[in-house]
This record gives structure tokens, sequence and C-alpha cells, in this order.
């Protein structure tokens, strides 16, 4: 079969029992250890606490997993999009400084990151883009939480990717370090992950966010699920069910499927 199109959906009992049954039967293992690079994109947005941000304890279940078959150079990489709070700052109060001390990962931000500019005369939005070098190398893992989002309707593993864009240019008539994209939300999200989508992703559904990215009710009963594979559009096509949207009702999925990977493989 080919990776791009393994899925694994898991019942979550708790996170280093559910990542490795989840990772274990895509082969993850055996893939990331030809790997001399892999970098872990998390959903930290802002300082708020897990499921709003992407839960210390699955990121560590991640590392001792990834461990457990290389010893690439691995790190922890974000970009977060809170005006008033530096990446840093909110990867100490979130408990990561302890985290890559402990495990001898490296934190990353992002958002203050030597640039690149890429070029797709194809892209309505970005036929020109910088993003960061360190971003466009390695093995790509998108981890965010199952959430429900104003603009993006769902903001899973291809949303996730607008960490890796630059303040400098992105923060545009907005408060968020990232509103440059709010005005073309969908089309924005899709060309970003046309210049870089991640190789794997892996969708924390143990709870949900119901209403809203940043707060509201959250799924009730608990969603209390699993996600991972290698194509994200798929990935993002059974978080959005979770949430009780059709991916067809997703303008960023409907526009990725066939290009960036197969929604119909999430059905």
């Amino acid at each position: 079969m080919n990776s791009a199109h393994v899925l694994s959906v898991n019942n979550f009992t708790n996170y280093r029992d559910c990542l490795a049954q989840c990772l274990d039967s895509i082969s993850a293992g055996r893939i990331m250890r030809r790997r001399k690079l892999i970098i872990i994109k998390p959903n930290l947005v802002n300082k708020s606490p897990f499921p709003v941000t992407t839960s210390l304890q699955m990121i560590q279940a991640l590392v001792e997993y990834i461990r457990k078959w290389t010893r690439a150079r691995l790190i922890i990489a974000e970009g977060c999009g809170d005006a008033q709070l530096e990446t840093t700052e909110i990867f100490k109060e979130l408990g990561y400084w302890e985290l890559a001390s402990e495990f001898g990962v490296e934190l990353m931000d992002l958002n203050i990151q030597p640039l690149v500019r890429l070029k797709n005369a194809e892209c309505r939005v970005f036929p020109e883009i910088f993003l960061p070098g360190a971003a466009l190398k390695g093995f790509l893992i998108s981890v965010p939480v199952l959430k429900r989002h104003s603009l993006a309707k769902v903001t899973l593993a291809m949303k996730n990717m607008l960490g890796i864009a630059p303040p400098r240019y992105y923060q545009q008539g907005g408060s968020w370090k990232k509103s440059f994209f709010h005005t073309r939300m969908h089309r924005s999200i899709f060309e970003l992950n046309l210049y870089r989508k991640p190789d794997m992703s892996i969708i924390d559904a143990s709870i949900g966010m119901a209403e809203y990215h940043l707060g509201g009710k959250t799924c009730d009963p608990p969603v209390n699920k699993m996600v991972a594979g290698y194509d994200p559009v798929a990935v993002d096509a059974i978080g959005a069910g979770m949430l009780g949207l059709s991916w067809k009702d997703v303008p960023h999925i409907c526009l990725a499927n066939g290009q960036l990977g197969r929604a119909e493989a999430g059905q």
C-alpha cells in the first residue's frame, strides 16, 4: 500500500499507548528511522492549556516514540499567533522547556528564523511567499488538536501549518501574528500547504473543541479518538467528520483534495 494513503484511527486510552498503536499501524517507526531531522509542529497558538493547544503529554509521548526508533535531530517548532507573547514564552508557560531539557530536544521559534523566498505562479494569494528555511527541511509532523474554527471551519493538520508563516510578512491588518491569512482563509491554507505540507499528521481527538478554536464548549461526549496518517487531506477529512462536518463543506479541504492528498481516503 502507498504509505501516503495509510491512515489509522484509534480509540483513545492514554497518550503513550494510543499513539504507539496509531503509529505502529502505519509503520511510522520504520519511516522515521531513515530520517536525519524530524520536526514536531504542535498547535501552540497562545498560552491556553489543552484542549486549546496541543497537550504536552501528547508531545512527550511522540518524542518517546521517536526516540525508540532513531537518534535523529529532533526539533519542536512553532510560531505562535498571539500578538502579545513570543513563542519562547509560550514554550515556557506550557512546560516545553522542561520537556526539551529532559529529552534533549531542541525548541525553535519559527517566527524569527531566517527566511526563504519561494514562488509558484499558479497560486493566487501567494504567488510569492516567505517561509522559514528550517521548516522546509526534514520530516515534519503536524500535531493539532481537534477544533472547530470561526473562519476556517476546522483547524486541523493543514490549518496548523499557519504557524510556520513569519509575522514579518503576514501580520498585516490585524492583531494576530498571522492575520494576513484571515482575509482569504481557505485559499491561504491551501496555498501555504502547496509550498509546505506535513509529512505526517496526528490529530489529538481525545476531547475536541466543539464551537471555537480559542474557547467555548468542548465536545460532549468527548470524541475519544486519535488519528494519524501521511495524507493531511485524508486526516483532515476524518477530523472534520468527528466535528460533525462533511469535508465537502470545508473549502480548504476541497481545494486540497486531489492535489495534496485524497479526502475520500478518510471516509
